[in-house]
This record gives structure tokens, sequence and C-alpha cells, in this order.
């Protein structure tokens, strides 16, 4: 069994995915547009929407999450509840994705030793999404 996020990013998700391509080398394995749905006739979709993200899956190292533009209503409620957990190899790695990952956003709590890891920092990076970057050792 596993548990995978899907996030819904209210008509930015294109603009979001390139970022995670950038800045921690995530890779869309699936993406599927509004117009290519094979229940493009029973989903009512605006025009302004058809070349939206109906789906995509992206892997991160082992890890996978799913994304789209939404349910075509950019009155979806925003992230909040939840931050995604981004465990890198070394201290040195871990920083850099989190500089990477807060370009645009906020930094929640500075990259730091804690009496858990070697580097640990909070972010609600430019979309809204909040991640935790950590590392284990002190390379």
């Amino acid at each position: 069994m596993e548990v995978q996020p899907y996030l819904f990013f209210n008509g930015n998700c294109e603009e979001a995915l390139e970022f995670y391509q950038r800045s921690i080398g995530a890779e869309v394995t699936v993406l599927m547009r509004y117009c290519e749905s094979p229940d493009a006739l029973t989903i009512p979709v605006p025009d302004e929407w058809q070349d939206k993200i109906l789906h995509a899956n992206i892997t991160v190292g082992q890890s996978q999450f799913m994304a789209s533009d939404g349910q075509c209503d950019k009155n979806h409620a925003s992230f909040s509840g939840f931050s995604l957990s981004l465990h890198a190899e070394s201290k040195v790695e871990a920083e850099r994705l989190f500089r990477s990952l807060s370009a645009g956003g906020k930094i929640n709590l500075p990259f730091q030793r804690t009496f858990w890891s070697s580097g640990f920092g909070m972010l609600t990076d430019r979309f809204g999404v909040g991640w935790m970057v950590m590392s284990d050792t002190d390379t």
C-alpha cells in the first residue's frame, strides 16, 4: 500500500511542475491535458481550461506525487493542513534544495541544525505548498 499526495494548483500546475523540475529535479512521468481526456464530452470544461493539466504524475527520487490544475474553479481552497517532507542525502544537498524551493516563497523556519537533523527548514513555496526539507548527515 502507498499514500501519494495529489496537489491541485488552481490553474498554474504547469508553472509549478516546471519549477519543481528546475528546483528539486522532479520528473514528470505522465501529463494529460483536459483537451486530451477520453471523457471530454461528459466533463464540462471551460474553453480557457482545455490546455490546462487534468492529471500529472511526478517522481522525485523514489517518491511520487500527482498534480492537476484542479476543478476548473479559481475559488478552490488553497493548500493548508499539510507539508511535503523532502529528505536529502546530505546537509549540503538539503540546503541547496531548501534555497531553491524557497525562491519566491516564504521561509517559515530557516534551515538549521536541530536535535534530530544536521539541517532542517520549513517553507511555503511560491505556489502555496508547504515543504519541510531535512538531512541526516553533516556532509
